[in-house]
């Protein structure tokens, strides 16, 4: 679109339209400050969510005059495009053409431009700012709506995922502050209401008001079993191996906890328990080594998975973990998501609750004694939650923890405990 400069050039003059957006590129030092990768991201989108378009990097968008990108700038440029289609658009924004061009600015002299051609998409796309499409010359979120056709005109199946659908019954003023706010960062300047809907923690009903979503709700609120009843952890220490109620080799109940809040809350509370219900292993090779029966660090992984990846529209199941003398186990339910198996889980990803877990890469978390890993939140998406739970745990119990899928509803992972030289 645009191809001919002389076309571009009278387009940019006449300014900003449906299939036209652009933006002057600011640098401080060798990063890029403006725009910022967020917006850019929104802007990509929404041209694909519409009927494609151009965006131009290097063209101030409230004078429309060519100012151009430094010649040096022009690789750190083009991998801030690539990096925005790629790592800031759910699903990713492959297909778009980047260009480098020379165009004349108001001085008469030739500089360069970025061009990136945006095709209409197969896909919805979602970026930071939500679902997005262009409205004559700017971007706005898509209604419900429309959102439900486009989904069904683009051939995905889910219409809203269940974690941004509005929360019936609850308002805006059942989420805590405190607890979305501390999402906010330096250029969050926006109001409650429009912040929370990026993040996909409020959206639109039916009759057009705000109300929390799902992941709103689960993030936010003091307590999500007010609308998710089984939106908890429920976690239960044994003594023995087994539960066979009746018999003389009972395992009762050491210590129960439910823990409840939000996500984060219950994964910290969750751990909490493991921490002060494991015992010590205790080997003597090269002299007395104390070993406690689990590392933290895969145990946290597992919980975070565990809430941030089960199928919150399944009724009547909650998240259950059970500590035995020689293993742990973790109940998540809900079937695998998209493609996935229960060999592939290891190796692959994919994402269920996609506000869920954008909200946790954001949720700052609290130095604890028990994560001997120093980390700033909750889940750092770089994939390596499963590696650690494999490698961390065998390496600490000698044994691999297994994974296994119950009827297509439930996921169990069992962590086997390390054990001392009188256990073995």
């Amino acid at each position: 679109m645009f191809d001919a400069k002389a076309e571009l050039l009278e387009k940019i003059r006449l300014g900003e339209s449906s299939f036209l957006e652009f933006k002057e590129v600011r640098f401080k030092g060798n990063r890029i400050e403006g725009p910022h990768r967020d917006s850019l991201a929104d802007g990509l989108a929404a041209l694909a969510n519409s009927r494609g378009g151009v965006f131009v990097l290097g063209v101030a968008d409230r004078t429309r005059e060519v100012v151009g990108v430094p010649l040096e700038r022009l690789d750190a440029v083009v991998e801030f495009v690539r990096n925005a289609c790629m790592d800031s658009i759910e699903p990713p924004l492959e297909h778009v053409v980047v260009d480098r061009l020379l165009l004349p600015a108001g001085t008469g002299e030739e500089v360069a431009v970025v061009k990136v051609d945006v095709l209409r998409s197969l896909f919805v796309h979602r970026s930071p700012g939500g679902y997005l499409h262009r409205v004559a010359d700017s971007k706005r979120p898509i209604s419900p709506a429309l959102l439900a056709r486009l989904f069904g005109e683009r051939g995905q199946q889910h219409v809203v995922p269940f974690d941004e659908q509005p929360v019936p019954g609850a308002g805006l003023e059942d989420l805590n502050p405190s607890l979305w706010s501390r999402f906010m960062t330096a250029r969050s300047d926006e109001d409650g209401a429009t912040f929370l809907a990026k993040l996909g923690m409020a959206e639109l009903d039916a009759e057009g008001i705000a109300k929390p979503t799902v992941a709103g709700v689960l993030m936010a609120s003091d307590d999500p079993r007010r609308w998710l009843p089984n939106a908890y952890v429920q976690a239960v220490a044994y003594r023995g191996n087994d539960i066979r109620a009746g018999s003389a080799s009972v395992a009762y109940q050491l210590d129960a906890l439910d823990a409840t809040g939000p996500l984060d809350h219950q994964v910290a509370d969750a751990c909490r328990f493991v921490a002060r219900n494991m015992r010590t292993a205790a080997f003597k090779h090269m002299g007395r080594t104390d070993r406690p029966q689990y590392d933290m660090t895969a145990v946290f992984e597992a919980l975070v998975n565990a809430v941030a990846h089960r199928d919150y529209s399944v009724r009547g199941s909650k998240v259950r973990l059970r500590l035995f003398e020689n293993r742990l186990e973790l109940y998540s339910p809900g079937d695998l998501h998209n493609s996935l198996t229960v060999e592939r889980l290891r190796y692959r990803q994919s994402v269920r609750n996609e506000a869920v877990c954008s909200v946790l890469a954001r949720c700052p978390i609290r130095d604890e004694p028990w994560l001997a890993t120093p980390r700033q939140h909750m889940m750092e998406r770089r994939g390596e939650g499963m590696p650690i739970i494999f490698d961390n745990s065998l390496e600490i119990s000698g044994k691999e923890p297994k994974i296994e899928l119950f009827d297509h509803a439930e996921l169990r992972l069992t962590i086997y405990a390390a054990q001392s030289d009188a256990e073995r």
